[in-house]
């Protein structure tokens, strides 16, 4: 049985190979990465292909026998449009007639209105036209995206914040972790609502406090004074509204689903919230 990783060199890609490499044989682990070189140096004596999602042709060499696939999902705003990478991919997933793919998605991506679900949407429905065996890992958000707003608690004793709704944070690393079990599980859900347990940024910052120690003011305010907030650091208008833009999932309710799918797969009980932080904060 071979296993492959896909765009393995980013940290969710590591995070899988670290627990794919505890339950398969090393040799049945295949890194499909852009760069050879760097997942070479990463991964060690580890069978390597080098492709990247905009070659078709390319990865369906890849995937040539490959049994089972963890195809992480690429960052938007590429060259090349996402969705179309995506497409490329399941297209090699099935001219390899690959058994088990096993997608990152995004949380109740066929109802969700948040802009980034559409190419999950999408992608979820190629694979299931496609025929191909393929179970979604849906992942919430990953505590490591708020690593602005625990850098300034921690370090300036404020943190603010604008979305007044609900997130699952969870490590990054737990998400990846999970999705390698399933990789190598022999029965599957089709869908998989991975989740940490339901918070909000008061509630965040209240586990911020617990983690450092300090007295840190936690201060909601509007979109439009978060910006500004962002403007007076140096940043300019349009990098200071991205910044924002990464919290409109939550403003918008798409994250405010949970589960205990996360725990199940994992079979064990997710890194306590304050424990979590600290992890990133000392990283």
């Amino acid at each position: 049985m071979k296993y492959a990783i896909t765009a393995a060199t980013g940290r969710f890609g590591q995070a899988a190979f670290n627990q794919l490499k505890q339950l398969v044989p090393i040799e049945d682990i295949v890194i499909v990465a852009r760069n050879k070189e760097k997942a070479q140096a990463m991964f060690g004596n580890v069978t390597v292909r080098q492709v990247d999602y905009d070659n078709v042709d390319a990865l369906k060499q890849a995937f040539n026998g490959v049994n089972r696939v963890l195809f992480i999902s690429s960052q938007p705003g590429g060259q090349v449009p996402r969705l179309t990478q995506h497409l490329n991919v399941v297209e090699a997933l099935s001219a390899n007639q690959v058994q088990l793919t096993v997608y990152t998605s995004f949380p109740k991506a066929e109802t969700a209105i948040s802009a980034l679900a559409h190419d999950h949407r999408e992608t979820e429905k190629a694979l299931t036209q496609s025929g191909l065996n393929a179970v979604f890992a849906r992942n919430n958000w990953y505590l490591e995206n708020e690593q602005g707003f625990l850098s300034s608690g921690a370090t300036n004793q404020v943190a603010t914040f604008w979305a007044s709704g609900r997130a699952g944070w969870a490590l990054e690393r737990e998400y990846a972790e999970a999705a390698a079990k399933l990789l190598v599980a022999e029965t599957h859900k089709s869908i998989y609502e991975f989740a940490g347990p339901i918070n909000d940024y008061q509630a965040l910052g209240s586990a911020l406090i617990a983690a450092t120690g300090k007295k840190i003011d936690i201060l909601a305010q509007t979109r439009t004074e978060y910006i500004e907030a962002l403007e007076h650091t140096g940043l300019n208008h349009d990098m200071a509204s991205l910044f924002a833009s990464f919290q409109a999932p939550i403003e918008e309710g798409s994250l405010d689903y949970g589960t205990t799918d996360l725990i199940d797969v994992l079979g064990h009980n997710l890194v306590p919230l304050p424990e979590a932080i600290n992890d990133i904060l000392k990283a």
